[in-house]
């Protein structure tokens, strides 16, 4: 389950990788962070749900 802290904190963490991508242009950066962005928002549905 994704409490609270734990979605806050892969927000911040998809935020700070698309700035990396921005700094770099990699293309590695920037799909990380969206995938960690899925993740986060899949997590934080599925644990609405219970």
């Amino acid at each position: 389950m994704l409490g609270a802290l734990g979605f806050f904190a892969a927000l911040l963490a998809v935020v700070m990788g698309m700035g990396r991508w921005h700094e770099t242009g990699s293309p590695y950066w920037l799909g990380g962070s969206i995938a960690l962005l899925v993740l986060t928002l899949l997590g934080a549905l599925q644990s609405r749900r219970k």
